[in-house]
């Protein structure tokens, strides 16, 4: 695993590309919660470090909130953060629940508080 859980318990600005209720530009998905990228980062992947948004309930342009956790994908590099307002927390079984539209391709695990 890279070194993500450094952003656990950090409030982050997250640039949305995919808001609630667009479509994934080549797999054809509704994204049913948003979903965007820290700027000026570096996952193991190459691309900016992606990030779901939990709790927010209208599609966004930037959100500023707490991480609270990672998914970590076993058989993929490109690991998200969850990121959520302020007071809200999240169990495992409802971020597995909020995030399956697309982690269900994937093998994972979510790590929290490290």
């Amino acid at each position: 695993m890279n070194n993500l859980s450094e952003y656990i318990g950090k409030e982050l600005t997250v640039i949305i590309d995919r808001p609630m209720g667009s479509k994934h530009p080549e797999y054809g998905f509704i994204y049913p919660i948003n979903y965007g990228f820290l700027p000026n980062t570096i996952n193991k992947d190459g691309e900016e470090i992606d990030c779901y948004i939990l709790g927010v309930f209208e599609p966004v342009k930037e959100f500023n909130g707490k991480c609270i956790a990672i998914i970590h994908r076993i058989n993929d590099e490109d690991d998200k953060l969850i990121i959520v307002p302020e007071d809200k927390e999240y169990s495992n079984d409802a971020i597995r629940a909020l995030t399956e539209f697309q982690e269900r391709f994937f093998k994972s695990i979510i790590i929290k508080n490290i």
